[in-house]
């Protein structure tokens, strides 16, 4: 199967293995215990970020970045205690490349998040990472020769202008002086550590079925979080955890992660790659309503340019197809080709 732009802005959410009943273009119509379910993980996946947010004073990022993947690696564990051997061979066969693959995807670009959180708000964080898609096209467009339209291309560069408009916060003295929130710029790269994970991934095919992939990128996560929580811990004042920060922990590592990792790998059985990727967009909408109401964040016009320039982008990427690619074109990567939420 050959991978269009448009499909590789949305097919690299899941751990995916290509099977009769979870595939890219799955076709049959999904019911509502499929919606429900959809729904409810980006409900859960917005948690994260609220969570964190709420928790700051009391929980530093690399504390979530650690103990995230590495509880709700072991929640997950009996899941695939059919798969040991398989999942064995793997490491024994690639274990740097699980490494690698693990540490960007789901230790640095959810430590990122952690980190600029701490001087940014949650809606913004949210905003920004509504671009993860388009960022993982344009890098798969340079690294794996995906096909990229004009309107694609016209519609990455609208949402990426938005992107800008929100970390300048409207400022174009700002922007010209290059004077940006940092907290921003950790959320970006979050992004692009994202969106190279999305491309590693399709590039490894490390032929392993998603959940027990998806073990063994989470503890790849642990190990790589493991110098950072560290030196943390060597350095943070926040390190002995109150009550705050261990109920913000338990949610991020149980709803916001067990289960919302496991929540999205059904839905992609449900509905295919490519259509369940599509709703990571009700993740911002519910990033804003739950900022508003539990941490009382407000919308500014800066954020409502920045989204509306998002949202054209978005639109222009994925409803408007570029041509067929030519035979040349580098074909799907197969099996294992995708990612998971990066919350």
């Amino acid at each position: 199967m050959r991978l269009t732009g448009r499909q590789m802005a949305f097919d690299f959410l899941p751990v995916h293995q290509a099977s009769a009943t979870a595939r890219a273009g799955a076709s049959e119509p999904a019911g509502p215990a499929a919606y429900g379910t959809v729904i409810l993980c980006w409900l859960l996946s917005a948690g994260v970020y609220i969570a964190a947010k709420w928790a700051q004073a009391d929980m530093p990022p690399w504390a979530l970045g650690f103990w995230r993947p590495a509880i709700a690696g072991l929640l997950l564990l009996p899941a695939v205690r059919g798969h040991y051997a398989a999942m064995g061979a793997v490491l024994r066969a690639r274990a740097p490349m699980v490494l690698l693959v693990g540490g960007i995807g789901l230790a640095m670009s959810p430590g990122l998040i952690y980190v600029g959180l701490q001087t940014t708000t949650a809606v913004n964080a949210g905003l920004i990472m509504a671009l993860m898609p388009i960022v993982t096209m344009i890098l798969a467009r340079f690294v794996l020769g995906e096909t990229m339209g004009v309107w694609q291309a016209v519609g990455a560069a609208t949402a990426l202008a938005g992107m800008v408009v929100i970390v300048a916060q409207g400022d174009l003295a700002a922007l010209a002086a290059l004077r940006f929130n940092p907290g921003e710029l950790w959320i970006v790269a979050s992004a692009l550590c994202f969106a190279a994970y999305s491309v590693l991934l399709r590039r490894a095919n490390f032929a392993l079925e998603r959940l027990p992939l998806l073990l063994l990128l989470l503890g790849a996560a642990t190990l790589t979080a493991l110098p950072f929580y560290i030196w943390e811990m060597l350095h943070d004042e926040r390190t002995a955890l109150n009550t705050n920060g261990l109920l913000a922990l338990a949610y991020v590592a149980a709803p916001g992660g067990a289960l919302m990792y496991y929540l999205f790998n059904w839905s992609v059985d449900a509905f295919g790659a490519a259509r369940a990727g599509i709703f990571l967009y009700l993740q911002t909408v519910f990033i804003a309503v739950l900022a508003y109401l539990l941490l009382g964040e407000k919308l500014h016009r800066y954020d409502f340019a920045g989204a509306a320039l998002i949202v054209i982008g978005v639109l222009l990427v994925t409803l408007l197809k570029p041509r067929a690619p030519a035979p040349a074109t580098i074909v799907a990567s197969g099996p294992a080709g995708d990612a998971a939420p990066s919350s």
